[in-house]
């Protein structure tokens, strides 16, 4: 059975009294039927029953019916009087004053028809309310556009009749002006450099007092420019023009929102207490804005059905695939398609497929909790916006989602796609031997991983020791080398501070490949690293750094050390300048040593604004693959212990690189992606989340 409340809620939240009669006797009898006792409840429901059997006969049903008989045949009326007036005055106004003219006819019209029916119903009330707001303000807004037009006019027909003896007496002026006014800057800067010479002021203020007497010449100029008479002719014009179309936008904006206040105060009254507009357009975004009556909003809304039933939900079935099967193709991975079918490309469409339907599912329930609302609230009482609420609702308060989605969009089919297809083909069978068409094989891979078996074998494990070492160290050392070479040049008593930032950013300007090749041929067989290293040690034979596991990594440790340090020290030298000297003075005055101020002031303030981007270092050293590869590739080689796919410097990104880019094994090197991002994913999580950055941050 349906329940009605006794009162009405418009938008703000204000109650009102129903003013259908014969809903709120439903209310009322359904009110004591819930209050009474057993012994009462059949006759209150006795007369609910004749009540609602009755009430087609109900004297404000009754009056109800008949406005709305008298309103329909008034609005038919009135549209035929809108069009006669408006062939009336057709030609004889501009298109604004036209437009502004017919909307006071409008209210002029609607104002008497609607009063003696404010009692009788909101909607009624609402029209009379909003037929007096334009009444209001109409005639004011016509008058302002038409003073400004009728001075434009004049302007523009004043522009005629210039002629060009007056406009050579004005410009002759203009020129003497010009000169008068050359001779006095002159004049004012000969005196500025006289106090020059006298010590009165310094070069500084002369300057500034020179460009302030240029800045006043010129606008002077300007000033007297604009009594020539077709310059001055052009800006009047050129104003009023503004006047009347930002002019006309503004009062038209403030007469859309004073009845707009009037909309979300007066409430609206329906008879239905369910939303079914909502669940009846709920396949069809868009049908159930119109049911409401926001007409234009449904166009929008219109668009997302478009997408869901001519887009994504026929792309996901298969049409318009390049090769896929969408989701189905997703599934099979082409296993019973022709010999020019690939799995991989199967697998691509058939993501995209899933992704598209995602979307689509998420702006249908979109369309459907919009239209939910609307209608919910029009049971309450809310009267549904209209267009120009809508419009300011969404510049004001949809605005970050409006400029937020497409980003997502590009985000979804840039980022994820990839990352997705990436996670699907580690649970796939892609090697050299099945590149065309590959099946799917679960935890096969990941098993694999973990059990040191197969094409990973021991390899993967030994690798990933090397590339946690090398992240640690690597990245600690470049950090701490960085920090101190800025703690060095931050002290006032270093001279040369320019010099020496100017070398310790030489590493992070100058390109790293060209860096990392450099050392690479200083340490080869033949290079001077290696000689130099051979003399010092005095060996027999060539001490090859490249061709030693534990040489050749301490090397890159140091490359990297060097490299990164640049960078480091950048951030530091902005933070220690930043550090107030008053921290410094009081810690002196209290008997602070040189170390304990490093350790008590500059470090926990360094470390405080830099630790989110020293986090980053180690999760971008850990995939850092050029300083690797560029090197050694990788080297030198030990097939015993790494197999024939990597080396003992050969990090998981670069053995990634060898094992899909090289030899095909991309399943393998997917299953390995995914449990490096993983494990970085959550190093990042705790490393963030324990910062003392982020926990203030959190706290505030």
């Amino acid at each position: 059975m349906a329940v009605y409340n006794e009162f009405l809620y418009d938008t703000i939240g204000n109650e009102h009294p129903r003013k259908n009669l014969y809903l709120l006797e439903v209310a009322r009898l359904q009110e004591q039927i819930r209050n009474s006792a057993k012994s009462d409840k059949t006759e209150f429901v006795r007369e609910l029953r004749e009540l609602k059997r009755n009430r087609k006969s109900h004297p404000y049903n009754v009056s109800l019916s008949a406005f709305k008989k008298d309103e329909k045949t008034f609005r038919k009326n009135l549209s035929e009087s809108k069009k006669a007036y408006s062939r009336e005055i057709k030609g004889r106004f501009s298109p604004k004053i036209t437009r502004l003219k017919i909307l006071g006819f409008l209210s002029g019209q609607m104002e008497p028809f609607y009063k003696p029916f404010t009692g009788l119903s909101y909607d009624a009330l609402m029209h009379y309310e909003e037929a007096l707001i334009i009444q209001r303000q109409i005639d004011g807004v016509t008058e302002f556009i038409s003073e400004h037009e009728t001075a434009m006019a004049d302007a523009k027909a004043a522009r005629k009749t210039i002629g060009g003896e007056d406009n050579k007496k004005a410009r002759a002026g203009l020129f003497d002006f010009k000169k008068i006014q050359r001779q006095k800057y002159k004049a004012d800067i000969a005196s500025l450099r006289k106090k020059i010479k006298e010590g009165i002021i310094s070069k500084k203020a002369f300057e500034a007092e020179k460009a302030q007497l240029k800045k006043k010449q010129a606008y002077a100029i300007l000033v007297k420019s604009y009594e020539l008479p077709g310059k001055g002719n052009r800006e009047l014009i050129k104003s009023l023009h503004y006047q009347v179309t930002k002019g006309f936008r503004r009062e038209i904006t403030v007469l859309n929102a004073n009845i707009a206040d009037l909309r979300r105060k007066t409430p609206v009254e329906i008879t239905r207490v369910v939303p079914v507009n909502a669940f009846l357009s709920f396949f069809l975004p868009g049908f159930g804005q119109v049911l409401n009556g926001q007409y234009i909003k449904a166009i929008f809304f219109f668009l997302i059905s478009i997408f869901t039933y001519v887009i994504a939900i026929p792309y996901s079935l298969g049409y318009a695939n390049f090769q896929g099967d969408g989701i189905a193709g997703l599934i099979s991975l082409a296993a019973d398609g022709s010999k020019l079918d690939k799995s991989l490309i199967f697998m691509i469409e058939g993501t995209l497929s899933v992704y598209l339907i995602i979307f689509a599912v998420v702006l249908v329930y979109i369309s459907f909790r919009d239209v939910f609302k609307v209608d919910r609230d029009r049971i309450r009482g809310v009267r549904p916006r209209n267009w120009f609420e809508t419009k300011t609702s969404l510049f004001e308060e949809g605005f970050p989602y409006m400029v937020s989605f497409p980003a997502m969009f590009v985000i979804v089919f840039i980022v994820l796609v990839p990352i997705t297809t990436t996670m699907l083909l580690s649970f796939t069978g892609m090697d050299p031997q099945n590149q065309s068409k590959f099946p799917w094989v679960g935890l096969e891979n990941y098993k694999l991983i973990a059990l040191g078996q197969g094409i990973a074998g021991k390899a993967f494990w030994y690798i990933l020791g090397w590339s946690v070492v090398w992240t640690l160290v690597a990245t600690t050392l470049a950090i701490a080398l960085g920090f101190f070479l800025a703690v060095f040049t931050n002290n006032e008593r270093i001279k040369g501070k320019l010099f020496f930032r100017t070398i310790y950013l030489l590493p992070w300007a100058v390109p790293s490949f060209i860096t990392i090749m450099f050392f690479s041929i200083m340490f080869s067989p033949n290079g001077a690293m290696t000689e130099i290293i051979t003399k010092l040690l005095n060996a027999d034979a060539a001490i090859v750094v490249k061709y030693n596991p534990m040489l050749s990594r301490i090397t890159l440790i140091f490359i990297q050390g060097w490299l990164g340090s640049s960078y480091i020290f950048l951030l530091s030298t902005g933070v220690l300048q930043s550090i107030p000297e008053d921290l410094y003075e009081a810690a002196q005055i209290d008997g602070a040593t040189a170390w304990q101020k490093l350790k008590r002031i500059t470090l926990p303030m360094v470390l405080f604004q830099t630790a989110p981007l020293l986090i980053g270092q180690y999760t971008f050293n850990f995939n850092n693959f050029s300083v690797i590869y560029l090197f050694n590739g990788g080297g030198p080689f030990n097939p015993t212990k790494y197999g024939n796919l990597a080396g003992s410097t050969d990090l998981l990104i670069s053995y990634i690189f060898k094992l899909t880019t090289d030899n095909q094994y991309q399943s393998i090197g997917a299953a390995i992606t995914m449990v490096i991002s993983l494990g970085l994913m959550v190093f990042a999580f705790f490393g963030f989340r324990n910062s003392k950055a982020f926990k203030k941050s959190d706290t505030e």
